[in-house]
């Protein structure tokens, strides 16, 4: 791949030393539970920035009910009201339809950025799916953050099995970024019940991003 200008403008501010959390998705549409993740990982991992990387389209999933990337880019720009959250559309700019060569592309692209990619826990049973994932985390540390109806135990699922002797522990989560990979955290906090694909079903749109501000002064110092 060969990237141009219009994706190096794509790139939110990166930078040697910054510790960037990666939170990849559809975001069909974007909720609390999203940004509620990115707050958490913010906090505990004491990361400079989260980028919220909405995907032109999940490989596993039915595009039938995608909307438009950009209108979902615009509900999650709505929705990260918060400085420090970042929206980008990184992998449609670079033509990548799978996480591990946008992960690749980043350490490339960015060597001196100290990234950690972030992904809710009811997405860990789904994780040994995804393309070369075992490549995705020795790229990068791997942040798993609580999720209802999902295990608490990492070692319950098959990419949490193989992630299993590289748990940090959770009080030791603040060193993840500067880790060598494979590593992995899970996170704990209070959880969001919201999920994309119950909004769609009930075509409720996300909740108004005056909840934000609340959360964020609850979950972020």
């Amino acid at each position: 791949m060969t990237p141009g200008p219009a994706l190096r403008r794509t790139l939110p501010p990166h930078g040697r030393g910054l510790r960037v959390g990666l939170l990849g998705g559809s975001f069909n549409p974007p909720h609390e539970g999203h940004i509620l993740a990115a707050l958490v990982a913010l906090k505990r991992l004491r990361l400079d920035a989260v980028w919220l990387l909405v995907s032109p389209g999940n490989p596993l999933k039915d595009r039938r009910e995608l909307a438009p990337l950009d209108e979902r880019m615009d509900a999650a720009r709505k929705l990260a009201a918060h400085p420090r959250l970042h929206v980008s559309a990184i992998e449609a700019a670079l033509g990548a339809s799978y996480t591990v060569d946008l992960v690749a592309y980043l350490r490339h692209r960015c060597p001196e950025t100290r990234f950690v990619w972030i992904m809710g826990a009811d997405n860990l049973t789904s994780f040994h799916r995804w393309r070369r994932w075992r490549d995705i985390a020795r790229l990068v540390p791997i942040a798993v953050v609580d999720r209802p109806g999902s295990t608490l135990n990492m070692a319950g699922t098959r990419a949490g099995a193989f992630l299993a002797p590289y748990r940090v522990d959770e009080r030791r989560a603040i060193r993840l970024p500067f880790m060598k990979p494979p590593s992995a955290v899970f996170l704990h906090h209070r959880r969001c019940r919201q999920a994309s694909s119950a909004l769609r079903a009930k075509r409720e749109p996300a909740p108004p991003p005056t909840f934000h501000a609340n959360l964020a002064k609850a979950t972020v110092v």
